[in-house]
């Protein structure tokens, strides 16, 4: 089995994360399944003092934030590094208003994912 990718902790410290222990609790799936999420771009996780995280943000109680996967996929097609990713989600643009991810949250990732193909590196 391939090693999980992670990022750099690239994220301002006040974002909230979830060891992935727990990602895998609250989904209600075995660990190497979040694993596997992470490799197959479902998800981004990042080190934070040397423990693979993910961004609280991206869960919405017992499952994945809708079209985050195929977020970082169009991010991921456009050439864009795991921290890259996770900075272009967690960057505030008055135009959104606030941050992609939280657009995300709130029910706009048709824009969300307008905004990531036209993007292209």
């Amino acid at each position: 089995m391939s090693s999980v990718p992670s990022a750099p902790d690239v994220l301002d410290p006040d974002v909230e994360v979830v060891p992935v222990a727990t990602v895998a609790e609250r989904l209600g799936y075995p660990l190497t399944r979040v694993h596997q999420m992470i490799r197959d771009g479902q998800l981004v996780a990042m080190r934070r003092e040397r423990e693979l995280v993910v961004p609280e943000a991206f869960l919405s109680g017992a499952s994945v934030v809708k079209g985050l996967g195929g977020t970082i996929t169009l991010l991921r097609d456009n050439g864009y590094t795991e921290d890259e990713i996770l900075e272009w989600l967690f960057t505030s643009d008055d135009t959104l208003p606030g941050t992609p991810i939280e657009a995300l949250r709130g029910d706009r990732g048709r824009e969300v994912k307008r905004r990531a193909q036209a993007m292209a590196l």
